[in-house]
């Protein structure tokens, strides 16, 4: 099949809080409807869903013909992807590599996980499903605990402090103060995340991610679909890479594979250098592991990510500003939706939309969703539509 370029033309999402009077389906029409607007009155050519957890979460499987249905698009094909807390990412990339080879002209993919409807000892059994049944869960052993080992290690054996592994949270909340559609909007300091309950050691209460609900959604068309590309972005690389599953099993735990070949690989598809990126959207769902895709990713050396940090590196005024709109920890992360929230910011950054988050001159962005303790990374690059 001949290759096209593919574009995303437009976005949807809706707040990231507690939707206790809206079903994980309103949530995803919400998004949906905002994102089809780019395409006028006509059918995209496929619907995605990414999510994690809805057999779960929300007593409720088959989602693809369920959007479609209440959209009014019966007769399109439509279904879910799941890939963890990388189901956005994922599903968006299934989207982006069928129009991208010209198998169909437009696809809707949106990302939607309802999780406030669970009590908290539920949403760690389900968060737990990102590894294995037969190992790590069985054990005991919940995904905050998974990486409070890892975080330990990271510190102990690459010199970290508490003031460092605080940085990224820090700078995610002081991004979310102006993002409206920010679960947290409140600017905390390193002695607050210090100070924060203790979750799993070292990590504690402002270290993680918060339980939220929402959905966000993007319209991927191709150049012949196309309009005025005023407001729209070209994705110019996306892959998908995996890691040994467990990370007891790797060779090198502090080496996030599967975050640093994707990005290598959608970097170079891209042909955009590394020093040309204006903006990063990065999966840190702890402080950990914002701070070991920093260093996979190749912005930090290793050790080196939450020290970058602490120095403004990563502000928004810095050499590269991330998480612009709060990441995962202010703007929330309702897991399978989370990949799609990173690419919809991206979008408003490069199309002149974020408003008072607008990171000044933005012509780059990249966009790195994690599944399990990156035993999945989805990283895609965007760049501004010429």
């Amino acid at each position: 099949m001949p290759r096209t370029k593919a574009y995303v033309t437009s976005v949807g999402f809706t707040p990231v809080g507690d939707h206790w009077e809206k079903s994980i389906l309103d949530l995803a029409v919400d998004a949906a409807r905002g994102a089809l607007k780019g395409l006028g009155k006509k059918k995209p050519g496929q619907i995605i869903v990414g999510n994690m957890f809805s057999g779960v979460g929300a007593s409720q499987e088959h989602l693809g013909a369920m959007l479609a249905s209440a959209l009014g698009l019966q007769g399109v094909p439509a279904y879910k992807v799941e890939a963890a807390c990388s189901s956005g990412g994922s599903a968006f990339n299934v989207g982006y590599n069928l129009v991208k080879s010209g198998a169909i002209d437009s696809a809707l993919v949106v990302g939607v996980e309802k999780m406030r409807d669970l009590e908290p000892e539920e949403v760690s059994r389900a968060l737990a499903m990102a590894e294995s049944a037969e190992y790590t869960q069985f054990v005991g052993a919940t995904f905050a605990a998974l990486n409070g080992l890892l975080a330990r290690y990271y510190m102990e054996q690459l010199n970290v402090t508490r003031d460092e592994l605080s940085s990224i949270p820090v700078i995610d909340h002081a991004n979310a103060v102006t993002a409206a559609h920010a679960q947290f909007r409140k600017a905390i300091t390193p002695e607050v995340v210090g100070r924060s309950s203790m979750i799993s050691d070292p990590l504690r209460l402002f270290d993680c991610a918060p339980v939220g609900d929402g959905a966000a959604a993007a319209l991927i068309v191709s150049d012949g679909a196309a309009g005025s590309r005023k407001k729209m972005v070209e994705v110019l690389g996306g892959r998908i890479s995996t890691n040994e599953f467990s990370i007891y099993e790797r060779d090198d735990m502090l080496d996030f594979k599967a975050s640093r070949e994707a990005f290598k690989a959608a970097m170079a598809q891209a042909g955009v250098p590394l020093k040309k990126l204006s903006l990063a959207e990065v999966h840190d769902a702890f402080s950990v592991v914002g701070a070991l895709s920093l260093e996979a990713m190749g912005y930090s050396r290793r050790g080196q990510g939450a020290k970058d940090a602490k120095a403004g590196r990563y502000s928004k005024g810095g050499e590269l500003p991330i998480n612009t709109f709060g990441g995962l920890k202010a703007r929330g992360h309702p897991v399978g939706a989370t990949g799609l929230y990173q690419i919809a910011e991206s979008y408003l950054q490069l199309t002149g939309q974020a408003g008072k988050n607008q990171v000044e001159g933005a012509e780059y962005a990249a966009t790195q969703n994690i599944g399990g303790v990156d035993s999945t990374s989805a990283v895609h690059v965007f760049g501004r539509a010429a």
